[in-house]
């Protein structure tokens, strides 16, 4: 089944899922396995691969181990048009709405097209949205965008709803890697109430009842990176939290 067809089918169902973030940079394929078999034995829903700097070739490997040991989905989170690579099932194609930058909009997108057609990879058309998390992050300096205000809840629904109506698949409200807070209840309640497509939610997300809180604010899919790969018991508590909610 298409991995877009199986969100939605788990939005309209009512199954929150969670995702494991891995940023592959600096590691090597026995790290590959590792999390592989962390996402194994916590029952996440699926992989999500990418970083805003990839600056070792290490995407394919990563890529590569985790399909050869587990059948969970992969999918490709890209932080830069060069990361595309046929050996996942899909990837967000993410358009960065919360900002004014053209080339985060448009520009790399229009690069990147031709690839991904003849990659068979399944795109998923996604409108990424910066929130301000307290903290300067990688994916803030390396877009050269300001975030939403995290206080500013009317912004954020306006943002995700012209998304919406602008065809996008998915709305994705990031904190970013390493984010102080995560995103404000009051933004995913916002958005939610003006969207019907699916909503991911990630960054700063460290305990289970903030992953709750999110699921119940509206969020369809839960990201968490750095605090769960290295916590297996704070990665199964999160994703029993997100399968509970």
């Amino acid at each position: 089944m298409l991995i877009y067809s199986t969100i939605k089918e788990f939005k309209a169902a009512g199954r929150k899922s969670f995702a494991l973030l891995v940023d592959p940079d600096g590691h090597d394929a026995t790290y590959f396995e590792h999390v592989a078999r962390l996402g194994m034995d916590a029952g996440i829903d699926f992989f999500f691969v990418g970083g805003s700097l990839i600056a070792d070739d290490v995407l394919e490997l990563c890529l590569s181990v985790i399909r050869s040991r587990t059948k969970i989905p992969v999918i490709i989170f890209p932080g830069s048009s060069l990361q595309i690579n046929p050996n996942a099932d899909a990837i967000l194609f993410l358009s960065l709405i919360s900002g004014r930058n053209a080339e985060m909009l448009i520009g790399r997108q229009v690069t990147a097209a031709p690839y991904l057609r003849k990659s068979g990879l399944e795109v998923i058309s996604t409108g990424y949205m910066l929130i301000d998390s307290g903290k300067s992050t990688t994916a803030l300096y390396m877009s050269n965008t300001l975030p939403i205000p995290g206080d500013k809840p009317q912004i954020a629904a306006c943002t995700a709803m012209a998304g919406a109506m602008l065809g996008l698949s998915l709305i994705y409200l990031d904190g970013g890697s390493g984010a102080a807070n995560p995103v404000s209840i009051a933004i995913i309640s916002a958005v939610k109430e003006v969207v019907e497509v699916p909503i991911i939610v990630g960054g700063g997300i460290r305990t289970p009842q903030q992953a709750i809180d999110a699921c119940s604010a509206g969020a369809d899919v839960i990201v968490v990176g750095n605090a769960a790969e290295k916590d297996p018991g704070l990665l199964r508590g999160l994703v029993e939290a997100v399968h509970n909610c």
